[in-house]
């Protein structure tokens, strides 16, 4: 798998003890790589990077992305082979409440980091990974690619675009040499144990396990829909790539790239809640509620991964339904089955879902498999 770059590297994943950060720790845990996080807490409670017992598995440091200093020599003294960058202020409405420290946070963040690799020379590979926000949204029907406009209206989206223009400018200013560097793009992405606030899946979550109607805003708003582990598939096989200095066909280093479901794959709030709701016996059902006025989200932004398809030989593996069966089963055994009284043990059963989706992958003929 992923060519076997990951086995006995030393790998920096910063942003560790988020949802998609610790999802990322413990796939490289499983592919036998030495593993460091940065991070400055545990951002939600509860949180997976914590009920997966990550924290005993790995090299755990702590401090800001902001502070410079202090990161340049956490990552000095690791001195990593590979660098996952995910630290940010990760959503959009909490960027409404406090712009500033988004901006910091994503765009310092991501300034930082790269400062970080220039001052350690043992890092041959770095994927820094915005978001799908980072293009500035026209609302049009067609997918969002590589080379289309970059910000946004709302300050967590704004932020994004200006990583990726940091990020670039740092690949070509600095990195032409190597280390090999690459971006990369995702969003709405689902899965178990993600706990942030004004998140459908993790407000089901919370809501169905206390026998409570879930609210929901904006339930005819159109999302693709993907679980965790497709864009951490396409970081992880990027990442091998990079490492090994891939340029044929096409050279990856100083690119961007978008990772997301097929076109067709498009289904509305509404929906999502309906097809978790079969996974779910006994759930309360649902409550609209009204967004907050002056406050933009988008209706509809997908993303075209026709080039991570041409470059990387990269799709997504899951269907719809078995994206919402694998979240809602994660969900259900950390809330356990009424009755039950021997907690699950949630690394196993994480570990245990990222081997069933390889397997899944592995019959589909995706290429990172080998």
């Amino acid at each position: 798998m992923f060519n076997n770059v990951y086995q006995g590297r030393r790998v920096l994943v910063t942003g560790h003890t988020g949802f998609k950060g610790s999802w990322l720790t413990a796939w490289l845990l499983s592919l036998g790589a030495r593993v460091a996080g940065y991070s400055n807490g545990i951002p939600t409670q509860p949180a997976h990077f914590v009920v997966a017992g990550l924290g005993d598995r790995i090299t755990d440091l702590r401090g800001d992305v902001r502070d410079r200093a202090q990161l340049v020599g956490a990552v000095r003294e690791f001195a990593p082979e590979i660098v996952f960058h995910l630290a940010a202020q990760a959503l959009v409405r909490a960027s409404y409440d406090d712009p500033a420290g988004t901006f910091e946070a994503n765009m310092l963040g991501t300034l930082n980091i790269l400062e970080a690799v220039r001052a350690t020379p043992s890092v041959r590979a770095v994927v820094c990974i915005t978001s799908d926000k980072c293009y500035r949204n026209d609302e049009w029907v067609w997918g969002y690619r590589e080379r289309d406009h970059l910000g946004g209206d709302d300050p967590y989206s704004a932020s994004k675009g200006c990583a990726e223009i940091i990020a670039h400018s740092y690949f070509t200013s600095f990195f032409k040499n190597g280390p090999a560097c690459a971006t990369t793009r995702a969003g709405n992405v689902i899965g178990g144990g993600d706990w942030a606030a004004d998140r459908i899946v993790p407000d089901c979550a919370r809501a169905w396990a206390e026998g409570n109607p879930v609210q929901i805003r904006s339930p005819w708003a159109t999302r693709p829909w993907q679980h965790v582990l497709e864009p951490l598939s396409g970081y992880l096989w990027l990442g091998a790539e990079l490492f090994a200095g891939r340029q044929e066909p096409f050279p990856l280093s100083g690119e961007a790239y978008n990772f997301g479901p097929a076109a067709d794959v498009n289904n509305t709030v509404a929906e999502v809640v309906d097809a978790l709701a079969v996974h779910w016996p006994g759930f309360s059902g649902v409550m609209d509620r009204d967004g907050q006025a002056g406050r933009k989200e988008c209706t509809l932004l997908k993303l075209c991964c026709d080039k991570a398809l041409a470059c990387l030989r990269w799709k997504a593996t899951l269907t719809f339904e078995e994206t919402i069966r694998y979240t809602a089963e994660w969900y259900r055994a950390f809330y356990r089955p009424e009755g039950s009284k021997v907690p699950q043990d949630m690394l196993a059963f994480t570990l245990g879902q990222i081997a069933a989706y390889v397997t899944v992958a592995e019959h589909r003929g995706l290429a990172w498999t080998k």
